[in-house]
């Protein structure tokens, strides 16, 4: 069993900054994808930006030179630093991960989910 916490989230005006982080804890072998999805109600869930175990990167165009996924790999953490924050990007943030348990089973987990919304 894996289980992601995330944390962050909040209130902020359009121009602003925020940091999102997300901690896996349970039997993790090794992580494999660290991503950031967000979803608007109504809409599905998109892809934000992603982070692979060589640190390889991809981010939703809409967010390029915005924010910036990164990974603390030793802490199976991964964090989202938002800047430029527009109203467009108010959703639900989730963060998924993706590897194998110590049992050599494969696992891809969501958290559970952290609000973000930007006013204008």
């Amino acid at each position: 069993q894996v289980q992601l916490v995330e944390s962050g989230g909040g209130l902020v005006q359009s121009g602003g900054s925020l940091r999102l982080s997300c901690v896996a804890s349970g039997s993790i072998g090794s992580i494999n994808h660290m991503g950031w999805y967000r979803q608007v109600l109504g809409k599905q869930r998109e892809l934000v930006a992603g982070i692979t175990r060589d640190g390889d990167t991809n981010y939703l165009d809409f967010v390029k030179g915005r924010f910036t996924i990164s990974r603390d790999g030793a802490k199976n953490t991964v964090y989202l630093q938002m800047n430029s924050l527009k109203p467009e990007d108010t959703a639900v943030y989730y963060c998924n991960m993706r590897g194998i348990t110590v049992w050599n089973h494969r696992f891809d987990y969501w958290g559970q989910g952290t609000q973000v919304t930007v006013s204008s």
